[in-house]
């Protein structure tokens, strides 16, 4: 029989019109069945949704509408949303982080064939990386491909001076994220999942890691949960086995900055010196780096009107950047 929490998200993801959580909440109510021995109502519960979603299919993709989903007022002081279009061809990534990202989108395309087996899918993601990396730009693509509304936590908003408030706002966090399947983005994760054992740490913070870890741990929703840190050293050693994955994101290779010259740079005519004088000025800088300084140039060609980039002027902008990071983020 099914439990009370699983009628409520049916009704909710029915009355939302948010058809992913009700058919995931369905095949969940199939697996159940099944575990008790009453393989019939489970195929037979498997087969309506299996009906339902190709007839969903047959529809035009245009006729399908955009879930708009708000963050309650509770939550609004806890989580920005935004509906990204960005997709993964946008981003510029290692073979390795294409793979890995490609993995996660496919088991998520197909949740209902894998909870039919009793398996889940890639849902809780570490994202590791300098800033600039491409962390946040990877959580909205995710979003993107399933077009799935992104949830970013804001910590100003979730860390109080008041003993155990954090942990309510906290609670009302992994609410929003068992009753609204979406993407939630923990960023900057390591001002919440620092080691216990930080000496200049405070009561509120270490409470609110140790909730942080039993809501993930006891987390059973359909929702991707990503927390991202530019520090993964400081980070509590527990938190590691609470992720499906670990992703590390790293500063571009050559090879992936002179692609994503072509490809943030067209229909710029450049020469093969230019790309390569470009390239090797970019090295050690990230993308966002790389990015605004592309954004920068290609302004300043369409507010002069001139035809074509300025090459030089794209140069002196990189070097610059280049300048500024060495002087303030040499290794400690």
């Amino acid at each position: 029989m099914a439990s009370a929490s699983q009628i409520k998200a049916l009704l909710l993801s029915h009355i939302e019109g948010d058809d992913p959580r009700f058919y995931a909440t369905a095949m969940q109510l199939a697996a159940a069945e099944a575990k008790r021995g009453h393989e019939n109502v489970a195929l037979e519960i498997r087969r309506i949704i299996d009906q339902a979603r190709s007839s969903e299919n047959l529809l035009p993709s245009h006729k399908s509408p955009t879930l708009i989903v708000r963050p309650n007022k509770e939550l609004s002081d806890l989580l920005s949303v935004s509906y990204p279009e960005v997709l993964l061809t946008d981003m510029t990534l290692s073979d390795k982080l294409n793979t890995s990202l490609k993995r996660l989108l496919n088991e998520q395309r197909n949740i209902e064939k894998l909870k039919g087996h009793g398996l889940n899918p890639r849902r809780k993601i570490l994202f590791t990386g300098a800033p600039g990396s491409g962390k946040t730009m990877a959580a909205s693509a995710i979003a993107g491909e399933l077009k799935m509304p992104l949830f970013i936590m804001r910590l100003d908003g979730l860390i109080t001076k008041f003993m155990g408030e954090s942990i309510s706002k906290l609670r009302l966090i992994f609410d929003s994220i068992q009753n609204t399947r979406a993407v939630y983005l923990f960023d900057e994760f390591d001002s919440i999942g620092s080691h216990r054992g930080v000496t200049n740490d405070v009561g509120e913070i270490k409470r609110v890691l140790n909730s942080f870890l039993m809501y993930i741990e006891q987390d059973a929703s359909d929702s991707i949960i990503i927390a991202a840190t530019n520090h993964p050293q400081v980070l509590d050693f527990a938190l590691f086995r609470r992720f499906d994955e670990l992703l590390e994101f790293s500063l571009p290779s050559e090879a992936q900055i002179k692609k994503f010259f072509k490809t943030h740079l067209y229909p710029a005519k450049l020469t093969s010196e230019d790309t390569q004088m470009l390239t090797h000025r970019a090295i050690g800088l990230s993308f966002a780096d790389i990015s605004i300084a592309c954004n920068d140039a290609v302004k300043n060609a369409i507010l002069n009107d001139a035809e074509e980039l300025n090459v030089d002027e794209l140069l002196r902008s990189l070097e610059d950047r280049s300048a500024f990071q060495s002087r303030y983020n040499k290794p400690k």
